[in-house]
């Protein structure tokens, strides 16, 4: 399966617009923001979790990054509310599910397998400085790695950003909206941009507040099998 697996291509998205699409676990439904592979696959989703639903153990083979967007997700490592940022690097494993239900924006199959760091970030507390190159932006480093850096960035209102990446760039909005060219990007909608290209936003009338993650998108390929 192959879904926006042009990375030399912007992509915009709308992802409240996606079909939601049954996972092979009942009461788990994704949104599928770009894919290679079928289930065992380099991909982008967005999960929804119904209430008291559940995955089987397993092991990330390739590494997963996850952020709860709504609810409560759980393992056996804790409870995670919403605008927890995790990190489980290659080779970890856990039960995931949610009593309450929950919505997360998941990363799989995107780790250098020397990664080993894992993490649990509350973005809602993290403290941003405002950055001194770039007027009305705010910004926290959440991991910083060679091959590749995640931030929450905070965009005061009509605030222009333009944004670019030798190793290109992918957002997800958390709050707020943002315009490209014609378009408005609102809460949970995601963007993709290649390696080397240049994007031009401006923030809504109440700002924006991002996650970004820049560097990892000039080294794609599928999982092994």
């Amino acid at each position: 399966m192959e879904i926006n697996a042009r990375f030399d291509e912007p992509v915009l998205t709308h992802t409240d617009q996606i079909d939601w699409v049954p996972s092979p676990m009942a009461g788990v439904d994704r949104r599928m923001l770009d894919r290679i592979g079928d289930e065992v696959a380099r991909a982008t989703s967005i999960v929804r979790y119904a209430k008291g639903s559940s995955f089987p153990e397993h092991t990330h083979s390739g590494g997963e990054e996850f952020i709860v967007l709504e609810g409560v997700f759980q393992d056996e490592h804790g409870d995670y509310p919403a605008g927890t940022y995790i990190r489980n690097p290659v080779g970890t494993h856990h039960v995931p599910g949610s009593e309450p239900g929950c919505t997360i924006f998941v990363n799989l199959w995107q780790f250098d397998p020397a990664d080993q760091e894992q993490m649990s970030v509350d973005l809602n507390s993290l403290k941003v400085e405002p950055d001194p190159n770039r007027p009305g932006v705010s910004t926290a480093a959440i991991a910083e790695r060679d091959y590749e850096k995640v931030s929450l960035e905070v965009w005061e209102a009509n605030t222009e950003v333009v944004l670019t990446d030798t190793g290109g760039f992918e957002l997800l909005i958390l709050d707020g909206t943002l315009r490209h060219k014609d378009a408005e990007y609102a809460r949970h909608d995601w963007i993709r941009w290649p390696a080397g290209k240049e994007a031009k936003f401006t923030s809504g009338g109440q700002g924006a507040r991002v996650w970004i993650k820049r560097g990892h998108l000039t080294n794609i390929t599928a999982p092994v099998k």
